[in-house]
């Protein structure tokens, strides 16, 4: 008889695999950026960053609208650099927890669902943020520097399916 995975269970190991995926994907765009002549350590370049709400990630100005619109009052400067570090990663393992849920529904996963996974992160973000002002609409940019970003995340998302594949066959 083979036992399905409960919907806690998915979830949990989806997080976990959301984690690595995201720790994948840093590391990914880090190789690139020492590449492209970048010195910092890998440590100071993960969780160092823009200081300021002018130069953070579109996910971080999504945190600050949250934490603004939620409590009315404003998210200082000096919030910017954590915050973009918790969207960040919050964005990487909340993703692993709706892959999670969808993975776990199913008896066996493709070995094309971790590219798919990823693809279909790195799209939506081109149609949520420029929803929100916040991204140009993916039209407007050029094919060179879209690569990058979708690079990024289809290692995110292979990376995070190979992980929640492994944590299921060990962990059941």
């Amino acid at each position: 008889m083979i036992q399905r995975m409960t919907s806690l269970g998915a979830i949990i190991r989806g997080a976990i695999a959301g984690a690595i995926g995201t720790s994948a994907m840093d590391l990914a765009m880090y190789l690139r950026y020492r590449a492209n002549g970048g010195k910092d350590q890998f440590l100071n370049w993960e969780f160092g960053g823009p200081s300021d709400w002018e130069h953070v990630s579109a996910p971080a100005q999504v945190g600050r609208r949250l934490y603004e619109g939620l409590l009315q009052r404003p998210l200082t400067n000096r919030w910017a650099r954590l915050t973009n570090n918790i969207m960040h990663w919050g964005y990487g393992i909340s993703g692993g927890c709706a892959f999670g849920i969808i993975g776990g529904s199913s008896a066996r996963l493709r070995l094309t669902a971790g590219p798919l996974f990823g693809a279909c992160v790195w799209a939506s973000s081109y149609v949520t943020l420029p929803l929100l002002g916040l991204y140009k609409p993916i039209w407007q940019y050029k094919f060179a520097e879209l690569v990058p970003d979708l690079g990024a995340h289809l290692v995110y998302g292979t990376v995070s399916a190979l992980t929640f594949s492994s944590l299921s066959r060990s962990l059941a």
